[in-house]
Protein backbone atom coordinates (compact mmCIF):
# COMPACT_ATOMS: atom_id res chain seq x y z
CA UNK A 1 0.00 0.00 0.00
CA UNK A 2 0.98 3.52 -0.88
CA UNK A 3 2.97 5.34 2.12
CA UNK A 4 -0.13 8.06 2.20
CA UNK A 5 -2.65 5.55 2.20
CA UNK A 6 -1.28 3.91 4.84
CA UNK A 7 -0.50 7.27 6.68
CA UNK A 8 -4.71 8.14 6.40
CA UNK A 9 -5.87 5.46 8.21
CA UNK A 10 -3.61 6.85 11.24
CA UNK A 11 -6.06 7.64 14.25
CA UNK A 12 -4.95 11.06 14.50
CA UNK A 13 -5.17 14.74 12.58
CA UNK A 14 -2.38 14.68 10.07
CA UNK A 15 0.38 17.87 9.85
CA UNK A 16 1.94 18.09 6.45
CA UNK A 17 4.87 20.41 5.58
CA UNK A 18 5.58 22.06 2.38
CA UNK A 19 9.08 23.41 1.76
CA UNK A 20 10.92 24.86 -1.32
CA UNK A 21 13.41 22.52 -2.59
CA UNK A 22 17.17 24.06 -2.97
CA UNK A 23 16.34 26.60 -0.20
CA UNK A 24 17.43 28.49 1.76
CA UNK A 25 20.44 26.69 0.80
CA UNK A 26 20.74 24.18 -2.57
CA UNK A 27 22.00 21.50 -0.42
CA UNK A 28 19.10 21.99 2.30
CA UNK A 29 16.63 19.91 0.78
CA UNK A 30 17.44 16.54 2.60
CA UNK A 31 18.34 17.88 6.08
CA UNK A 32 14.83 19.55 6.01
CA UNK A 33 13.02 16.39 5.27
CA UNK A 34 15.06 14.16 8.08
CA UNK A 35 14.63 17.66 9.97
CA UNK A 36 10.87 17.16 9.87
CA UNK A 37 10.19 13.89 10.25
CA UNK A 38 12.15 13.88 13.75
CA UNK A 39 9.67 16.72 14.61
CA UNK A 40 6.80 14.48 14.17
CA UNK A 41 5.43 15.45 10.78
CA UNK A 42 3.09 13.51 9.29
CA UNK A 43 3.77 13.83 5.76
CA UNK A 44 6.14 16.52 3.53
CA UNK A 45 5.37 18.31 0.18
CA UNK A 46 8.43 19.02 -1.51
CA UNK A 47 8.00 22.11 -3.76
CA UNK A 48 9.59 22.05 -7.17
CA UNK A 49 10.66 25.12 -7.67
CA UNK A 50 9.37 27.23 -11.14
CA UNK A 51 9.20 30.31 -12.20
CA UNK A 52 5.69 31.11 -12.55
CA UNK A 53 3.88 29.22 -9.58
CA UNK A 54 0.59 30.65 -9.87
CA UNK A 55 -0.85 29.60 -6.26
CA UNK A 56 1.91 30.59 -4.62
CA UNK A 57 1.30 33.82 -2.53
CA UNK A 58 5.03 36.09 -2.11
CA UNK A 59 6.61 33.66 0.66
CA UNK A 60 6.39 30.54 -1.87
CA UNK A 61 7.20 32.88 -4.83
CA UNK A 62 10.24 34.04 -3.26
CA UNK A 63 11.68 30.92 -2.16
CA UNK A 64 10.98 28.93 -5.15
CA UNK A 65 12.66 32.84 -7.13
CA UNK A 66 16.00 32.06 -4.39
CA UNK A 67 15.76 28.19 -5.04
CA UNK A 68 16.11 28.68 -8.80
CA UNK A 69 19.47 31.26 -8.19
CA UNK A 70 20.63 28.49 -6.27
CA UNK A 71 20.46 26.06 -9.11
CA UNK A 72 17.85 23.99 -8.43
CA UNK A 73 16.18 21.71 -11.10
CA UNK A 74 14.40 18.26 -11.52
CA UNK A 75 17.48 16.26 -12.18
CA UNK A 76 19.20 17.85 -8.74
CA UNK A 77 16.23 17.02 -6.95
CA UNK A 78 15.91 13.48 -7.59
CA UNK A 79 19.72 13.50 -7.01
CA UNK A 80 19.22 14.93 -3.74
CA UNK A 81 16.79 12.25 -2.92
CA UNK A 82 18.52 9.40 -4.05
CA UNK A 83 19.11 7.97 -0.80
CA UNK A 84 16.35 9.84 1.13
CA UNK A 85 14.53 6.21 2.23
CA UNK A 86 17.15 5.24 4.24
CA UNK A 87 16.47 7.49 6.20
CA UNK A 88 12.89 8.65 6.00
CA UNK A 89 9.90 6.45 6.28
CA UNK A 90 7.06 9.03 6.02
CA UNK A 91 5.33 10.04 3.00
CA UNK A 92 7.00 12.30 0.68
CA UNK A 93 4.89 14.50 -2.04
CA UNK A 94 6.12 16.80 -4.63
CA UNK A 95 4.45 19.33 -5.30
CA UNK A 96 5.63 21.60 -8.41
CA UNK A 97 3.55 22.79 -11.87
CA UNK A 98 3.29 20.49 -15.01
CA UNK A 99 5.56 22.37 -17.20
CA UNK A 100 9.15 21.13 -15.74
CA UNK A 101 7.34 17.48 -15.74
CA UNK A 102 6.45 17.92 -19.16
CA UNK A 103 9.94 19.15 -20.14
CA UNK A 104 11.96 16.37 -18.23
CA UNK A 105 9.04 13.81 -19.95
CA UNK A 106 5.82 12.67 -17.94
CA UNK A 107 6.57 9.01 -17.47
CA UNK A 108 10.59 9.58 -17.31
CA UNK A 109 9.66 11.74 -14.06
CA UNK A 110 7.25 9.26 -12.50
CA UNK A 111 9.31 6.79 -13.00
CA UNK A 112 12.44 8.76 -10.97
CA UNK A 113 9.48 9.28 -8.41
CA UNK A 114 9.10 5.80 -8.15
CA UNK A 115 13.08 5.09 -8.19
CA UNK A 116 13.54 7.72 -5.11
CA UNK A 117 10.81 6.70 -3.04
CA UNK A 118 7.94 9.48 -3.75
CA UNK A 119 4.78 8.40 -3.14
CA UNK A 120 2.42 11.26 -4.54
CA UNK A 121 2.18 14.46 -6.59
CA UNK A 122 0.44 17.37 -6.14
CA UNK A 123 -0.02 19.67 -9.47
CA UNK A 124 -1.98 22.35 -9.16
CA UNK A 125 -2.58 22.97 -12.95
CA UNK A 126 -2.96 20.00 -14.50
CA UNK A 127 -6.12 19.43 -15.05
CA UNK A 128 -8.31 16.22 -12.97
CA UNK A 129 -9.91 15.56 -17.07
CA UNK A 130 -6.46 15.74 -18.64
CA UNK A 131 -5.22 13.61 -15.86
CA UNK A 132 -8.04 11.19 -16.18
CA UNK A 133 -7.99 10.62 -19.77
CA UNK A 134 -3.86 10.47 -20.51
CA UNK A 135 -1.82 10.27 -17.48
CA UNK A 136 -3.93 8.28 -14.90
CA UNK A 137 -2.61 4.86 -15.72
CA UNK A 138 1.30 6.42 -16.34
CA UNK A 139 1.21 7.72 -12.53
CA UNK A 140 -0.46 4.37 -11.33
CA UNK A 141 1.93 2.38 -13.04
CA UNK A 142 4.39 4.03 -11.13
CA UNK A 143 2.87 3.50 -7.95
CA UNK A 144 1.99 7.54 -7.50
CA UNK A 145 -1.25 8.94 -5.42
CA UNK A 146 -1.80 12.45 -7.42
CA UNK A 147 -3.63 14.96 -4.80
CA UNK A 148 -6.12 17.64 -6.41
CA UNK A 149 -7.26 20.96 -5.15
CA UNK A 150 -10.43 22.13 -4.75
CA UNK A 151 -11.87 25.61 -3.18
CA UNK A 152 -14.44 26.48 -2.13
CA UNK A 153 -15.92 27.92 -5.34
CA UNK A 154 -15.86 24.52 -6.82
CA UNK A 155 -19.16 22.82 -7.58
CA UNK A 156 -20.17 19.82 -6.11
CA UNK A 157 -20.87 18.26 -9.41
CA UNK A 158 -17.02 18.69 -9.86
CA UNK A 159 -15.91 18.21 -6.39
CA UNK A 160 -17.68 14.84 -6.89
CA UNK A 161 -15.60 13.95 -9.88
CA UNK A 162 -12.58 14.80 -8.43
CA UNK A 163 -13.40 12.42 -5.20
CA UNK A 164 -14.02 9.33 -8.10
CA UNK A 165 -10.93 9.75 -9.61
CA UNK A 166 -8.59 10.36 -6.58
CA UNK A 167 -7.07 7.26 -5.03
CA UNK A 168 -5.48 8.99 -1.74
CA UNK A 169 -6.63 12.63 -0.48
CA UNK A 170 -8.07 16.12 -1.65
CA UNK A 171 -6.11 18.92 -0.95
CA UNK A 172 -9.01 21.22 0.47
CA UNK A 173 -7.61 24.69 -0.38
CA UNK A 174 -9.36 26.93 2.13
CA UNK A 175 -9.64 30.01 0.49
CA UNK A 176 -9.48 31.23 -3.39
CA UNK A 177 -6.60 33.65 -2.49
CA UNK A 178 -2.77 32.59 -3.29
CA UNK A 179 -0.75 30.40 -0.25
CA UNK A 180 -0.23 33.08 2.30
CA UNK A 181 -2.61 35.53 1.81
CA UNK A 182 -5.00 34.26 5.08
CA UNK A 183 -4.64 34.40 8.23
CA UNK A 184 -7.05 32.11 10.36
CA UNK A 185 -10.54 31.81 8.82
CA UNK A 186 -14.21 33.26 8.95
CA UNK A 187 -17.44 32.46 8.31
CA UNK A 188 -17.15 31.41 4.36
CA UNK A 189 -14.27 29.02 5.16
CA UNK A 190 -15.88 27.14 8.25
CA UNK A 191 -19.52 27.52 5.73
CA UNK A 192 -17.06 25.32 3.13
CA UNK A 193 -15.43 23.35 5.61
CA UNK A 194 -19.36 22.24 6.66
CA UNK A 195 -20.41 21.47 2.88
CA UNK A 196 -17.58 19.47 2.02
CA UNK A 197 -18.09 17.51 5.40
CA UNK A 198 -21.52 16.96 4.44
CA UNK A 199 -20.66 15.40 1.00
CA UNK A 200 -19.02 12.36 2.24
CA UNK A 201 -16.59 11.64 -0.19
CA UNK A 202 -14.72 8.81 -0.47
CA UNK A 203 -11.43 10.15 -0.43
CA UNK A 204 -10.39 11.90 3.38
CA UNK A 205 -9.88 16.45 2.65
CA UNK A 206 -6.95 17.82 4.05
CA UNK A 207 -6.93 21.24 4.37
CA UNK A 208 -4.17 24.18 3.14
CA UNK A 209 -4.12 27.83 3.08
CA UNK A 210 -4.21 30.12 6.25
CA UNK A 211 -3.07 27.60 8.35
CA UNK A 212 0.22 28.93 10.65
CA UNK A 213 0.07 27.75 14.04
CA UNK A 214 -2.35 25.62 16.89
CA UNK A 215 -5.25 27.56 16.35
CA UNK A 216 -5.78 26.94 12.71
CA UNK A 217 -4.53 23.79 12.73
CA UNK A 218 -6.82 23.04 15.22
CA UNK A 219 -9.74 24.43 13.40
CA UNK A 220 -8.79 23.34 9.76
CA UNK A 221 -8.64 19.51 11.43
CA UNK A 222 -12.17 19.81 13.13
CA UNK A 223 -13.73 18.29 10.30
CA UNK A 224 -10.78 17.54 7.57
CA UNK A 225 -8.46 14.85 8.13
CA UNK A 226 -5.35 17.10 8.36
CA UNK A 227 -4.14 20.53 7.51
CA UNK A 228 -0.52 21.72 5.02
CA UNK A 229 1.64 24.36 6.26
CA UNK A 230 3.80 26.02 3.90
CA UNK A 231 4.16 29.65 3.87
CA UNK A 232 5.09 29.67 7.59
CA UNK A 233 6.97 26.96 7.46
CA UNK A 234 9.59 28.97 5.13
CA UNK A 235 9.10 32.32 7.26
CA UNK A 236 10.47 29.95 10.10
CA UNK A 237 13.56 28.42 8.69
CA UNK A 238 14.08 31.87 6.32
CA UNK A 239 14.81 33.66 10.18
CA UNK A 240 16.00 30.67 11.89
CA UNK A 241 17.86 27.90 9.31
CA UNK A 242 16.96 24.80 9.80
CA UNK A 243 18.68 23.43 12.61
CA UNK A 244 15.99 23.63 14.99
CA UNK A 245 12.47 23.04 12.88
CA UNK A 246 11.22 20.87 15.97
CA UNK A 247 10.39 24.73 17.30
CA UNK A 248 8.16 25.51 14.37
CA UNK A 249 6.47 21.93 14.53
CA UNK A 250 6.00 21.21 18.27
CA UNK A 251 3.61 24.00 19.37
CA UNK A 252 1.69 22.89 16.50
CA UNK A 253 0.96 19.61 17.56
CA UNK A 254 0.79 19.87 21.23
Amino acid sequence: MNRINQKLKADKKLLSIYFTAGYPNIDDTATIIRNLEKSGVDMIEIGLPFSDPLADGPTIQASSTQALKNGMTSDLLFKQLKDIRKSVSIPLIIMGYFNPMLQYGVEAFCKKCEEVGIDGLIIPDLPVDVYNEVYKSTFEKYGLVNVFLITPQTSDERIRFIDSVSNGFIYMVSSASTTGSKAGFGNVQTDYFDRISKMNLANPQIVGFGISNNETFTKATKQAKGAIIGSAFINFVSENGIDNINEFVEPILN
